[in-house]
């Protein structure tokens, strides 16, 4: 799968899971830089945000959004994804002043990999959302086609609702 970086395609290491597909193993760190797992995550309707670059405008704008919408819902569970450090990430959440976001980190890959996100050429996750439900099974998948542009925030926002 390929989408577009500042006008030129990039290729993703392979093809993202798709809808009705179980959410795959993985591990990431959070801000104190203990280990997450994919087991960790599930247990109730659960909303991935991947974001390139936490530090750049639109995965600001993304994280943001997602943050004020979900934090109106009950029983739903917003993680945003990204490759920097637990530190990088830990020191926007103080500058943002948003210190109950959750961010985790694939600093090592293992997300972008398994969800078959990684950009080998950028070093980055493409820029995605997935709604998965309480028993791991994605129901809803966007892999935004072009890096600079924001995903489809009501289409997920639906997906999430659905499960409620």
């Amino acid at each position: 799968m390929e989408i577009l970086v500042d006008n030129e395609a990039r290729s993703l290491v392979g093809q993202p899971p798709l809808v009705g597909e179980e959410l795959p193993h993985f591990k990431v760190l959070d801000q104190n830089g203990a280990k997450v797992k994919t087991r960790d995550l599930i247990g109730q309707p659960l909303l991935i945000s991947v974001v390139p670059d936490i530090t750049t405008g639109v995965c600001t704008l993304q994280t943001r959004h997602f943050n004020e919408m979900v934090s109106q819902m009950t029983g739903v569970k917003l993680v945003t994804i990204s490759v920097n450090t637990p530190e990088q990430q830990a020191n926007w959440c103080a500058a943002e002043g948003l210190p109950q976001v959750e961010l985790l980190s694939d600093q090592a890959e293992s997300f972008g990999y398994a969800m078959k996100l990684f950009i080998p050429d950028e070093g980055v996750d493409a820029r995605s959302v997935f709604v998965v439900d309480a028993t791991g099974k994605i129901t809803y998948a966007e892999i935004v086609p072009v890096m600079g542009q924001e995903p489809d925030y009501k289409a997920a926002l639906a997906a999430v609702e659905k499960l409620g």
